[in-house]
């Protein structure tokens, strides 16, 4: 078992720090994020909590001193510590998946201790090698929509790859010049999210024309009513899902057996749903790509490593952090990122 090869590795941890981070991006709001580090033995562990909702990170920081979590564990002991720890102190998030991504703050910081501790790296850890990472760069087109983001994207670097969010403002010519461009991977039709500021409602025309305008392209997580279900018959091995993804049992429950899909470890909570999932996935040959979540620090490393280790060639949404500033530098790193030439623990390096 995958998970079985870190579920005994042994931490100890002394002291607890978080630092917040804020950045405005390029979708036109300001991301907070809050970085914990766990200390012990001379080490720190760091993990990112990328909870959407900037007045948690606050709570967080202030009630962060009554986190029960010091002392010396195997991961796994650390898992089930974590487990009967309420990180939202009694108030219920936004949205209950909130939980999750907080966990995972805590839960990779462990992980990352837990292998600077033992001296080690995921990679060897897993026995496996750290490759190099292909990625797309994450944009929503202007309002109205044009295409001249990801045109312009295209006149600095012509290799570049992207994930798109195509909505009902998608015209059939937005469309036409979109797929001219060759360069379009992922389309995710935000179908699955409810009660966010990103959600499209089911559109069949909009689906019937992102299907027909990208034949070669994935298409993510669509909203299957009677009325569009339909429309994605053929299109099935097309079809990827991202947000419902949240462990082995969510997969089973898909609509069907997938042939990809979007892997955001934040999602999952723990470590070992996460590597329980990637091993149900690459034992039925499931294909995977990663996902991020405007990761402003230590989650977007951790992005890096684990696509390096199961799914590096794939149209992985894990471009660094510089591509979703409002006003990203001239230079900026180019896919594929190379492997590590001196990874430590969970860190990329």
């Amino acid at each position: 078992m995958l998970y079985d090869q870190v579920s005994t590795l042994e931490v100890d941890i002394e002291d607890i720090h978080l630092e917040q981070h804020e950045r405005d991006t390029s979708s036109g709001f300001t991301r907070a994020t809050t970085v914990v580090s766990l200390h012990g033995s001379g080490e720190i562990g760091r993990g990112e909590d990328v909870t959407y909702d900037n007045a948690a990170h606050e709570t967080l920081a202030v009630e962060s001193p009554t986190v029960p979590l010091t002392g010396e564990y195997t991961l796994t002991e650390f898992s089930e510590q974590l487990g009967d720890v309420d990180l939202f102190f009694g108030d219920d998030p936004d949205q209950s998946i909130f939980r999750n991504y907080r966990r995972w703050a805590f839960e990779s910081a462990a992980l990352d201790l837990a292998l600077k501790q033992t001296e080690t790296t995921l990679a060897d850890c897993l026995g496996r090698e750290y490759s190099p990472v292909r990625f797309v760069v994450s944009t929503r087109l202007e309002d109205p929509p044009t295409g001249d983001r990801v045109l312009n994207w295209l006149d600095r670097n012509p290799e570049l790859e992207f994930k798109l969010d195509p909505t009902s403002e998608w015209t059939s010519d937005v469309v036409e010049r979109l797929a001219e461009t060759d360069a379009v991977r992922v389309l995710d039709l935000k179908g699955q999210y409810h009660g966010t500021t990103v959600d499209q409602p089911a559109d069949p025309d909009l689906y019937e024309r992102v299907l027909d305008g990208f034949p070669d392209a994935l298409v993510e997580d669509p909203a299957l009513t009677d009325e569009t279900q339909p429309l994605f018959e053929g299109h099935e091995n097309r079809v990827t899902w991202d947000y419902p993804i949240r462990g082995v049992d969510t997969v089973e429950s898909l609509p069907w057996e997938p042939m990809w899909l979007n892997i955001k470890p934040s999602r999952f909570g723990s470590v070992q749903s996460l590597f329980d999932t990637l091993e149900y996935c690459e034992e039925r040959g499931i294909r995977l790509f990663g996902g991020g979540q405007f990761e402003l620090d230590v989650g977007r490393q951790h992005l890096h490593a684990i696509a390096s280790l199961f799914y590096p060639g794939s149209p992985n949404d894990v471009a660094p952090t510089g591509y979703n500033d409002p006003n990203p530098d001239e230079e900026l790193p180019r896919s594929p990122l190379e492997a590590p030439s001196s990874p430590r623990g969970l860190e990329w390096g």
